[in-house]
């Protein structure tokens, strides 16, 4: 028989501070965890950064866990003849070595006064969990900075808002869906996306702005052929789909896009709840329940419901259920935007 899977920690009570990854604090111990790396990389950055700000001469060192040779931790934390501060970044907590650990335990008995050591551990498996466990039952005066996947489309769009308001600076509802759209899957080039247009443009940040800059995207193509469709202006819809294809397009992102814009219609369609009530019974924001209320504008529930079925037709299609995914694609947008039947 073989062995279970070694599955990841999972997190118990803390007894320690949460600290958000947007806002980092500095403690003696400071445990980053979980697998966003980019979250973790803006905390541990943050936590350089608040030290550095009170004292410039800041040494800062790294160590890794899995990879140690003894006596490491406590010589780069050991106070020098200066007195200088000590930033200490341990990576690979996930793969540490057994004289890491058992020495990183040790150093939660008595960590080294002006001494900040930061834990990143991906929680990708168990090991160093007996590590973790201590910190979390307050051993070692830590905090922890939980940085969980982001894997929802109401996650990238928190995360991508949050940017936005970490800066100070407005973006309207359908650009940032725009934005999110065109980067819904790699939230390294979502953070920096966010970051270029903070940057480079001057005011508000609407969706022409996100279709100068990033209007080549794959996904924003798509959200631009489902949006036409569903308006039902179909000369536009073919346009954009052909130019999307011509673009490198891959039919199975634009038959997703088509068919998660129906669903959410589908979900909003018939209910008179005020928009911030829905969006909270659907797990939905405000803007997503105002959008999917105007896109519904000129459907009804027959119409709906054949499109939804060409949408569930067509992604079989585009995955290998026919020889012409182009075809099948075109067979969508032809019946969303008609609001008919292929050929009536």
């Amino acid at each position: 028989m073989s062995p279970a899977p070694r599955r990841a920690p999972s997190r118990a009570a803390s007894a320690i501070p949460q600290v958000s990854w947007r806002q980092p604090q500095p403690a003696p111990i400071v445990l980053v965890s979980g697998p966003e790396e980019v979250c973790a990389e803006r905390a541990i950055a943050g936590i350089r950064d608040f030290l550095r700000a009170e004292d410039a001469s800041l040494e800062v060192s790294d160590l890794r866990a899995d990879d140690y040779a003894s006596g490491s931790l406590l010589a780069l934390t050991s106070p020098s003849l200066f007195g200088e501060p000590r930033l200490v970044r341990v990576s690979g907590v996930e793969k540490c070595s057994d004289a890491f650990l058992t020495e990183a335990l040790a150093y939660l008995d008595a960590p080294q006064d002006g001494a900040t050591v930061v834990l990143r551990h991906t929680s990708s498996s168990v090991r160093g969990k007996k590590l973790l466990d201590a910190i979390r039952a307050g051993q070692g005066a830590g905090v922890e900075i939980a940085c969980p996947a982001v894997k929802r489309d109401s996650d990238r769009f928190d995360f991508a808002a949050g940017e936005f308001q970490a800066a100070r600076r407005k973006i309207t509802p359908i650009a940032l869906r725009a934005l999110v759209g065109a980067f819904a899957d790699d939230l390294t080039e979502l953070a920096a996306a966010c970051q270029q247009l903070i940057a480079d443009v001057p005011g508000d940040i609407t969706e022409q702005v996100v279709e100068r800059y990033y209007g080549g995207r794959v996904e924003t193509s798509a959200f631009t052929v489902a949006d036409t469709a569903i308006a039902g202006r179909y000369g536009d819809a073919l346009v954009a789909l052909r130019h999307a294809l011509a673009s490198g397009a891959d039919p199975v992102p634009l038959v997703a896009a088509i068919a998660s814009k129906l669903r959410t219609m589908a979900r909003v369609a018939g209910s008179r709840e005020p928009a911030g009530a829905l969006a909270a019974r659907l797990g939905m924001k405000d803007w997503q329940v105002d959008r999917a209320r105007r896109d519904l504008t000129g459907w009804n529930e027959t119409s709906l419901g054949m499109a939804i079925q060409a949408a569930a037709r067509a992604d079989a299609e585009v995955k290998g259920a026919s020889r012409d995914p182009v075809f099948a694609v075109e067979r969508l947008v032809t019946v969303i935007a008609t609001r008919a039947p292929f050929g009536d």
